[in-house]
């Protein structure tokens, strides 16, 4: 069967075909390299969202601890994937003050309750319901995942699922651990 002629694609058939083809993309990728965040990016506003099922999220009152944000949403296949390796790396820094907190991008609770019905996490969950949290931290492909220092300025990004497991991911994690 020969190809469609590109210009004959519409719009919508075109994002489509790149909304399919994103989470394997994301997945060729084992081992996403950490960003930094640019010296002259400006911190976004003081982050504080309702949570879900537990503690609201106030940044601010995490000063002096390291913070890692993950922004995701259940219909993202990488973020489902990333989630067992984000609690392994939880615990396995815990003692360093590490706090991982999930943040769901734009779905309702009863979303999310479906979702940890299926797959149930042991992380704290805020909600950004408007999707502005995610906007000011720049996240635009899900799983996201922001790296705050103890001084509560953000440190590395990373786009695209990680393997927190994984030897060089770990490698990487502690030694942006440690700055």
């Amino acid at each position: 069967m020969p190809l469609p002629n590109p210009r004959q694609l519409s719009r919508r058939d075109c994002l489509a075909a790149l909304g399919c083809a994103l989470p394997a993309l994301a997945r060729a990728t084992d081992d996403p390299l950490p960003q930094p965040w640019a010296a002259h990016r400006p911190v976004p506003a003081p982050l504080k969202l309702p949570g879900h099922g537990g503690p609201a999220l106030d940044l601010a009152a995490l000063r002096g601890q390291p913070v890692l944000l993950n922004f995701w949403a259940s219909w993202c296949e990488p973020c489902r994937s990333e989630m067992p390796s984000l609690e392994l790396l939880a615990a396995r820094h815990e003692a360093d003050g590490l706090r991982v907190w999930l943040i769901n991008f734009r779905e309702t609770p009863a979303a999310i309750d479906r979702f940890l019905a299926l797959l149930p996490v042991d992380l704290p969950i805020a909600r950004d319901a408007d999707g502005a949290a995610a906007r000011a931290w720049a996240a635009r492909v899900f799983p996201s995942t922001v790296l705050i220092g103890r001084d509560g300025r953000p440190v590395s990004t990373w786009t695209g699922e990680v393997d927190w497991t994984a030897p060089a991911a770990r490698e990487r994690f502690v030694a942006l651990l440690k700055r």
